[in-house]
């Protein structure tokens, strides 16, 4: 099963709205087939698992990091795949939240005769899939801020310059973080004033780009920015307030409620959630992660903090929340501390 979940993990950031699903075909203690979900969401990983399996996969065992499907949508059902490959014993992660499959997949391959072991890494396999799974039970994505400050929490100096207060090597770690995701979500002010780009330019890294997305007041993107030049390397969102849509060449515009003139964060992430959206990494300034943080929104924090010091006159990671009490304060646990080259990296869960 940790083999099935490590092939699952290739298809974070590419097999949206699809569950990143690995998939291990053991017969006489060798595996015969393997496979995982491949990008945009198809072929699955059964599926895949079963053509380099062929003959071999009578018999076998098959791992699989998430319940079978047993529904028919733009693929047949993988549940029905197993059947009919004459696979005899199947170990399952945990089950599918998808109202359309949750519990059905396993009940198909057990009237089958098939042998079926549940919940093996169970916990493993849902935070694996915490964004498919969120979207299914909650209606929004799962949300991971990312912050690169100093010491001092500060973000960029009192003239506004960021670039760059950590290294390479943490830059480059943030390539691999955006690439594990489906959207990027920055604001109109980030844009006027660091004009990123927000794509993955790693080599080796998947090339399904994650979708650039952009909260504004007024649906405009200047159209010698970045974001405009680089449409063709990915797609570009605005998320603009109820009214103020229009149409811009090559850029998607969506509607949302406003609250301050502002799109409404909660609504955002919904309607990415309806655009089939199930991870999101926020990379933005001080207004937007304020707005995420009161909201109560972020699931992960990826703090990336390097060995400097800018002081009170900078600016800081979060505008103010408006705490009047310790206990109004957002709330993480402290998950994994690692070096990133000179910097460290701090990884935060969102506290129960």
């Amino acid at each position: 099963m940790q083999v099935a979940l490590a092939l699952a993990r290739r298809g974070l950031g590419a097999v949206a709205p699809n569950p990143a699903v690995g998939c291990v075909l053991v017969k006489d203690a060798t595996v015969v087939g393997r496979g995982w979900t491949q990008p945009g969401g198809r072929p699955h990983a059964e599926t895949e698992a079963l053509a380099r399996a062929g003959a071999a996969a009578e018999g076998a065992t098959a791992y699989v990091s998430l319940e079978p499907c047993s529904h028919h949508g733009k693929t047949p059902p993988c549940a029905q795949a197993l059947i009919d490959a004459g696979v005899t014993r199947a170990v399952v992660a945990c089950r599918d939240p998808d109202t359309r499959v949750s519990g059905r997949g396993i009940a198909a391959l057990t009237e089958a005769g098939i042998d079926v072991t549940a919940e093996v890494c169970a916990e493993e396999a849902r935070q694996l899939n915490a964004g498919f799974m969120r979207v299914k039970e909650g209606g929004r994505p799962l949300v991971t801020l990312k912050v690169a400050t100093t010491l001092d929490g500060q973000i960029a100096t009192a003239t506004g310059q960021s670039k760059w207060i950590t290294g390479d090597a943490a830059r480059a770690q943030v390539h691999r973080l955006r690439a594990a995701h489906d959207a990027v979500l920055t604001g109109s002010g980030t844009v006027r004033a660091d004009d990123p780009e927000l794509t993955v330019r790693l080599p080796g890294l998947p090339q399904m780009p994650p979708v650039r997305v952009v909260l504004a007041s007024v649906a405009d993107l200047d159209a010698g920015s970045r974001l405009r030049v680089t449409v063709a390397a990915g797609p570009v969102w605005l998320v603009v307030p109820e009214g103020q849509g229009r149409e811009i060449d090559g850029i998607t515009v969506l509607e949302v409620p406003a609250a301050d003139g502002r799109p409404e964060i909660g609504a955002a992430l919904d309607i990415l959630a309806s655009q089939g959206v199930t991870r999101v990494l926020i990379e933005a300034g001080a207004t937007l992660a304020a707005s995420a943080l009161s909201a109560g929104v972020v699931d992960h924090i990826w703090w990336f903090r390097a060995a400097k010091m800018i002081g009170g006159d900078g600016r800081s990671v979060a505008d103010a929340l408006g705490i009047a009490s310790l206990d109004q304060a957002p709330g993480f646990l402290r998950q994994d501390v690692r070096p990133v080259g000179e910097d460290i990296l701090e990884i935060y869960g969102k506290a129960a």
